[in-house]
């Protein structure tokens, strides 16, 4: 079987730490067989974001999420000057393409897996309780051998195998030749040698008896 895309949704690293928990996912994936793509990272276009993205995610049969810190602050307030205005403190959010790819991701019914830093706001994509696992980690590679990251990869995985099966018999499918639709040249582009040889006998098998004919039926 041929080995899956997955689009991996992270923004750009900006700590050690953070880079080398990116890099941890990514051979974990290829070790699973799956091949991990993402837009900035290790694939990279002309075209604007947004069509980039759902253009790559047409190759991928999964998508993982890995939404890790990239603005914090001590102190705020939410729904300020209102009645429910709430504090907050030592508050930390992840890049707001996360939550872009993974809305993309589900609108193309690929099968998802967010992986979120301990600390993050959970919101939105990031929350739990969906149509896909939300798994809470602190960001280092003991957090990928656990059984439950082992298990849920697991479930994962499958599902995005089952995508790209899928995927490569309905591309299979259109390859398929109906002669009723191609002209003589791409009929004859498609044929084997063997075939065409058998084709060009023929022609010249009609020729002569055409000839032949015509030798005892002179107009």
């Amino acid at each position: 079987m041929d080995q899956p895309k997955v689009f991996i949704s992270v923004g750009g690293t900006s700590t050690p730490s953070q880079e080398d928990f990116v890099k941890s996912i990514e051979d974990r994936l290829r070790s699973e067989n799956l091949i991990p793509y993402t837009i900035g990272r290790n694939t990279f276009s002309s075209d604007s974001p947004l069509k980039s993205i759902k253009g790559l995610m047409d190759e991928c049969s999964g998508i993982l999420v890995i939404a890790l810190e990239r603005i914090y602050f001590e102190s705020g307030i939410e729904k300020r000057g209102s009645a429910n205005e709430i504090t907050l403190s030592t508050t930390k959010f992840a890049t707001p393409w996360n939550q872009i790819e993974s809305a993309i991701a589900y609108t193309k019914n690929l099968p998802i897996l967010v992986i979120v830093e301990e600390g993050i706001r959970a919101e939105g994509l990031l929350e739990k309780g969906y149509d896909w696992y939300v798994m809470t980690v602190k960001p280092n590679q003991n957090s990928l051998s656990t059984v439950e990251f082992n298990g849920v990869l697991a479930s994962w995985k499958s599902k995005v195998e089952a995508l790209s099966i899928s995927k490569n018999n309905t591309a299979a499918e259109k390859r398929k030749i109906v002669p009723d639709e191609l002209t003589v040249g791409e009929l004859l582009s498609n044929m084997k040698l063997a075939q065409l040889w058998g084709v060009l006998a023929a022609i010249i098998a009609l020729m002569a008896a055409i000839f032949v004919i015509g030798q005892h039926f002179p107009g």
